[in-house]
């Protein structure tokens, strides 16, 4: 498993090892995540730097309930360039945040695996 991707030791201890919370709060996050993606999308189109900020501090929180290190960086991130209002940036750094929720996935289904098999 990805260390990075979830830092578990930490998730579990917020969920104080209820395995079957964190499962549950691991699907409402896959859930919102992908709507709050596309209307992060629409909103980098239209320019609307209140609703970027926004959202992704949303995003960044939801990152940060399971423990997800670099999305909830890369989301710091992006909450940072929205305040500057620099749109290629932005772009850039949602791009990275792609790649890094693909392999947050992989993680979360390796996670739920292994909670099966508990």
């Amino acid at each position: 498993m990805t260390k990075k991707a979830i830092d578990i030791d930490d998730v579990l201890e917020r969920v104080q090892d209820d395995q079957e919370l964190l499962v549950e709060l691991l699907d409402i996050f896959q859930e919102d995540y992908g709507q709050k993606r596309v209307s992060l999308g629409d909103y980098v189109e239209a320019g609307d730097y209140e609703q970027i900020k926004n959202t992704i501090h949303s995003l960044k929180g939801a990152a940060g309930n399971i423990s997800a290190v670099d999305v909830h960086a890369t989301c710091a991130h992006i909450e940072h360039l929205a305040e500057k209002q620099d749109v290629e940036s932005i772009k850039s750094q949602i791009g990275i945040l792609d790649q890094q929720y693909a392999v947050l996935q992989e993680c979360i289904k390796e996670v739920k695996k292994s909670f099966s098999r508990s």
